[in-house]
């Protein structure tokens, strides 16, 4: 075969460090473009980034020449750079360390989209945290409650 193909989508899911609320409604759109926009230079292609002041969830297909742990690093690392121009409460922002990276087909893709455009509905009822847990119990991701949260 003389062409190498993938169609990988990945539904990542991070928050701030000690999941403070900074992301601001105004801050919001412009950090999700400014996510977008890495995502994308990256080979890789965002679908929609949303989330809540606490955390983001993007929905992106993945390269097929950079690594899930790759992608997320260069997310992280250049919108945390990025945001922190913004001074003010943003002169020491970070990112938590770790990050979920779910996997999931053609099929799903909508289910994922809605959920993230529904954000704010969603979390009147869950925190992040439950939330959080709730995916690596329908993914069945094995984890030691010790180290989920930095």
């Amino acid at each position: 075969m003389p062409q190498s193909l993938s169609k990988i989508l990945l539904h990542i899911v991070f928050s701030t460090k000690n999941r403070e609320p900074l992301i601001g409604k105004k801050q919001k759109n412009e950090l999700y473009a400014y996510l977008s926009k890495i995502v994308n230079s990256n080979q890789s292609h965002a679908f929609l980034i949303g989330g809540m002041p606490d955390h983001v969830h993007v929905a992106c297909s993945l390269g097929r020449t950079i690594s899930v742990a790759k992608l997320i690093e260069e997310i992280k690392k250049s919108s945390s750079k990025w945001i922190k121009t913004k001074g003010g409460v943003y002169e020491h922002f970070s990112w938590q360390a770790g990050y979920g990276a779910f996997s999931l087909g053609m099929s799903q893709l909508p289910d994922l989209l809605d959920y993230i455009e529904r954000q704010e509905e969603h979390h009147r009822f869950q925190t992040f945290q439950e939330e959080y847990l709730e995916f690596l119990e329908k993914y069945k991701i094995e984890y030691d409650p010790k180290y989920v949260w930095d």
